[in-house]
């Protein structure tokens, strides 16, 4: 076990590069397993669920090589096999496979994935998109175990939840489908369209990613025939716009795509944060005399529930109470306690509602991260607190942000990684 241990109080300044979706990341990984060759991404993130997914890989008999954000996998000789149940376990978005394979073989077992805790994320959506495309599901001891008999035939889908996991995972599913499927109520996400992208230039027939109805013909066959360059994380870039604007005295935020962000950086001008939004950067000033917000998590292209915790710490600078409410995971308040003993004053959620108070008494503690998002408020908190906090559980953080201690000790935190 891993754990940070960050000496807090020092003001940042400079820049940092943003990198590749982690959200996008994980489901494009499971998707290349449907090309008849070899395929390459570059501005791949350099964390911990790439290389889980690379030994998922590895159990089917695909190589992939990793280096200097240039990712090379060979499907070419894949197989069916059972795939690892611990790197499965550790990775929620290993339930891409099902959707990869299904597209693949026409059949998927699948250990029911782990990953973050944050509440009830029911697959129900994606075994409906499963099951319209003329897959039989069944799931017994934590395993799903899918099989299309006689072939995938397009359908019409619609989705009773918006969720992004299903639609990308019926996008896999129905490249080699025999018809048209359409797929209503869909997610909006960028990093749909990131993924269609990878799977159109690769021949597939993908229309209306981005909207909320995607229409997929079936192909028989996909090649790649250049590299795939991943969309900058939003995510990654609006934890660090709320820390540069918490802790920063000039910090430039680059390779961002400004419009992905712009329901959070309305949340930061809204505050009286100056940001200076150009083509490709976000350049963000000392920020003084904020004034209190509110924010609902809603889906794209609304305020992200994997933003709501990173931009919490910064709720406590405003002259004034803020109010979050969490209406995507209700549960996902785990960094509330854990905020409270670095002296934040954060109100007990209830309902997926909390309350932000005004406070600038910080102090270093020992905390835990729960998920990702969570130790991401850790982090930033710890770096706005006097003293040393240590957060524990931090294979969560390194999980889901590039090279987390390189960047910030760029921007002159006091950071490290040390064993538990």
């Amino acid at each position: 076990m891993k754990k940070l241990i960050i000496h807090g109080g020092r003001r940042l300044s400079g820049e940092v590069t943003i990198g590749g979706a982690k959200n996008s990341t994980v489901a494009l990984i499971p998707a290349a397993i449907l090309a008849e060759t070899p395929v390459k991404f570059d501005s791949v993130p350099d964390i911990l669920d790439v290389y889980n997914l690379q030994a998922i890989l590895s159990s089917m008999n695909v190589n992939s090589t990793f280096k200097g954000g240039e990712l090379m996998i060979d499907p070419t000789a894949i197989v069916e096999s059972e795939l690892p149940s611990t790197a499965i376990k550790s990775l929620r978005a290993s339930y891409y496979f099902m959707g990869s394979l299904l597209g693949r073989f026409g059949r998927a077992t699948v250990t029911f994935p782990g990953g973050d805790n944050i509440g009830p994320r029911p697959i129900d959506q994606h075994i409906k998109g499963f099951e319209a495309l003329g897959a039989t599901v069944y799931e017994e001891n934590d395993t799903v175990y899918i099989n299309a008999e006689n072939g995938l035939k397009a359908a019409r889908i619609f989705l009773d939840v918006v969720s992004v996991g299903a639609t990308m995972n019926i996008i896999m599913a129905a490249v080699h489908a025999e018809g048209t499927t359409i797929l209503e109520n869909a997610a909006r996400e960028p990093e749909i369209i990131d993924l269609a992208t990878f799977l159109n230039n690769m021949g597939a027939q993908i229309r209306g990613a981005g909207t909320d109805v995607i229409r997929i013909t079936g192909v028989s066959r996909l090649e790649s025939k250049n590299t795939h360059t991943i969309i900058p994380d939003r995510i990654e870039a609006g934890t660090y716009l709320a820390l540069a604007a918490a802790q920063g005295d000039g910090v430039l935020v680059k390779n961002v795509i400004p419009e992905h962000l712009e329901s959070f950086t309305a949340k930061l001008l809204e505050m009286g944060v100056k940001l200076d939004v150009r083509e490709d950067s976000i350049y963000v000033p000392k920020s003084v005399d904020l004034q209190p917000i509110q924010i609902k998590t809603a889906p794209f292209p609304g305020f992200a529930t994997d933003l709501q915790q990173p931009v919490t710490p910064l709720l406590t600078l405003a002259n004034g109470e803020s109010v979050v409410h969490e209406t995507i995971y209700p549960e996902r308040t785990r960094h509330v306690p854990e905020l409270q003993k670095l002296g934040m004053v954060v109100s007990n959620p209830e309902h997926g509602k909390m309350v932000v108070a005004q406070c600038s008494d910080f102090h270093g503690a020992r905390v835990s991260a729960a998920e990702i998002r969570a130790g991401a408020a850790l982090v930033s908190a710890g770096l706005m607190a006097d003293g040393v906090t240590e957060v524990i559980n931090a294979e969560h953080v390194l999980r889901g942000y590039d090279r987390i201690v390189y960047k910030l000790t760029m921007l002159n935190a006091d950071i490290e990684i040390a064993e538990e």
